[in-house]
């Protein structure tokens, strides 16, 4: 029994979607819309050649692709106040435990978060196993202050 192609495109534009839960990026949702409407036009009669059919799903999905990713990304991904696409206000504020000590002047040592050692710099001198506020985040260096 032969499947119609209308069909086969429906499956794998929904195939598509889903598989962006599974490969984030905000750019497999375009490619599962463009199989779609390729269904739709091959449905329609439209496109009834599989050159068509092709050429249908390149261009749909290329163009949704670029006039809509950058404004779809906000609602799927987010934005940051701080532009950098990193969530610091989840470190921000929070209290860490050091584990090699920061000899302060803005020189390293290691913090502990939540179960992993971190890169730490501090102005002032604090002892391994004291309790430290982190005040910021740059790259994967914490810049923190003593808990007074």
């Amino acid at each position: 029994m032969p499947i119609d192609p209308e069909i086969v495109w429906l499956i794998a534009g929904v195939l598509l979607i889903l598989a962006e839960f599974f490969a984030p990026g905000v750019v497999m949702v375009f490619f599962g819309a463009g199989a779609i409407a390729t269904s739709v036009t091959t449905w329609l009669g439209l496109t009834p050649g599989l050159g068509s059919q092709a050429a249908t799903f390149a261009i749909t999905s290329l163009l949704l692709l670029f006039t809509l990713r950058r404004f779809v990304k906000k609602w799927f991904v987010g934005h940051s106040a701080n532009g950098g696409g990193m969530a610091d206000d989840d470190f921000t504020g929070r209290e860490a435990r050091v584990i090699a000590h920061l000899p302060g002047r803005g020189e390293d040592g290691l913090i502990e978060i939540k179960g992993s050692n971190w890169k730490a710099r501090s102005e002032a001198p604090v002892a391994t196993g004291e309790t430290v506020i982190i005040e910021r985040r740059e790259g994967l260096t914490f810049h923190v202050r003593p808990r007074f």
